[in-house]
């Protein structure tokens, strides 16, 4: 059973929160190649970590590189995102970035891949979202708390 809506979810602060979190998130990254902020740990839910790869798309309205760092479930050679910015109700920038121009870079490590990212259509979707939520279970309540249908995103090498 999906948990309950934080109090607070939709509050101006949350997004501008969460953006801040990911720029330093991504600088720490980059620097260190992953070795500081490359692995998520939360306590008891995965206490040996999820790791983390930056995701970086060319701004729709800037054409400025965006960097993010995202969780990612690996998948062969192709790299599968949730564009689920927490159950908040606005898909976040980045994926609509991704719908203007689907070249990405991806950065795991070390290692920077550049690659062509695209919404699984709903079929795929079904198939890879239970794989997603045993990944990282918080994707569950994620969509349990908005309206949206969140979408998932399949990376593969260009």
């Amino acid at each position: 059973m999906p948990s309950p809506r934080p109090h607070g979810l939709d509050t101006p602060l949350t997004p501008r929160v969460l953006k801040t979190i990911s720029r330093v998130d991504a600088v720490a990254y980059r620097a260190t190649d992953g070795l500081i902020t490359g692995r998520l740990r939360w306590h008891r839910l995965f206490p040996k970590g999820r790791s983390v790869c930056l995701l970086t798309t060319r701004g729709r309205k800037s054409g400025r590189r965006r960097t993010v760092p995202l969780l990612f479930l690996p998948d062969g050679d192709r790299v599968v995102f949730v564009a689920s910015q927490g159950g908040l109700p606005r898909h976040p920038m980045w994926f609509r970035n991704i719908l203007d121009d689907p070249v990405v870079v991806v950065q795991n490590g070390s290692v920077l891949r550049r690659m062509r990212a695209r919404v699984a259509a709903d079929d795929e979707r079904a198939e890879l979202w239970p794989r997603l939520v045993a990944f990282h279970p918080g994707f569950a309540d994620y969509q349990s708390w908005t309206e949206r249908t969140i979408p998932v995103v399949v990376c593969e090498p260009c």
